[in-house]
């Protein structure tokens, strides 16, 4: 929301985020109720020119320029060598830690997550059936069709009632300046409505 407000673009909205990011950190319960959850953000952002996709890990960052197809986010890092801006530590952190050698390709996501990145887009999670959705209907998208794709229960997309923050939005932004944006939102924590 602060990178909506106080940036003109998607790229000066994402030094927004990781300046707040870096004086701040994250943290705080993704949950209403009292048990404790909590876990690292990512962001899709994106203007009428361009978009980044932003992944975190504690105060450490990776952003990736989006040049062309289809991206998504879901709950696991995805950013993996392509990275056109990252926190100024991110990869002396991970030497310091043992999680990279410094000699070999660095990759975000096989660094700073769990997650094993070559079975990202091949394994049952919400990221792979987004991702296999998205890429059915490339160079088609419609606000329309990424509703469906987002009311989607099957593929674990719409987590209906799972958390009181769950929400969808999709946007429409013209290339063209004439034209207006349209911004579609869910008004309750279920995305099927």
């Amino acid at each position: 929301r602060l990178g909506l407000e106080r940036a003109d673009t998607a790229e000066k909205a994402l030094s927004v985020i990781v300046d707040l990011l870096e004086k701040y950190g994250q943290g705080g319960n993704c949950m209403e109720s009292k048990m404790a959850f909590t876990y690292h953000n990512s962001f899709l952002i994106a203007d009428r020119k361009e978009a980044w996709v932003l992944e975190t890990s504690g105060k450490y960052w990776a952003a990736e320029k989006v040049e062309g197809g289809v991206r998504n986010i879901s709950n696991q890092l995805s950013i993996t060598t392509k990275i056109d801006r990252e926190h100024p530590e991110l990869k002396e952190y991970a030497k310091s830690n043992g999680w990279w050698d410094g000699e070999n390709e660095f990759d975000f996501a096989a660094t700073y997550s769990y997650v094993n990145t070559a079975r990202m887009t091949t394994s049952g999670g919400r990221y792979c059936e987004g991702y296999k959705l998205l890429n059915k209907h490339k160079g088609s998208i419609t606000s329309e069709i990424m509703m469906e794709i987002l009311r989607d229960k099957e593929s674990g997309i719409n987590m209906e009632g799972g958390f009181m923050t769950t929400g969808s939005m999709v946007s429409v932004l013209p290339q063209q300046p004439n034209l207006p944006c349209i911004h579609f939102f869910t008004g309750t924590p279920d995305p099927a409505r």
